[in-house]
């Protein structure tokens, strides 16, 4: 007669590696979107970073103009 407490642990092994591996697969395509998104946010980041450069330069250019012109008269 086998033992009913090794049946049922192996019962439960048996739910415990599936469901291991129903979460191990679940990790890598999770991976696997966080790889998709951040490829796809490099190009965001490229537009940020142009867009706060071109703002500086403006910053730049307005405050030199009002150095140069200190009353703002326009010529």
């Amino acid at each position: 007669m086998e033992n009913p407490h090794a049946e049922r642990q192996a019962i439960l092994l048996e739910r415990i590696l599936k469901n291991t591996s129903k979460c191990t697969e679940m990790v890598l395509e999770l991976n696997h979107c966080m790889e998709e998104i951040l490829r796809a946010n490099a190009y965001i980041k490229t537009a940020a970073d142009l867009a706060t450069k071109y703002r500086k330069n403006v910053q730049y250019n307005m405050e030199a103009t009002r150095e140069n012109n200190p009353h703002g008269s326009a010529q």
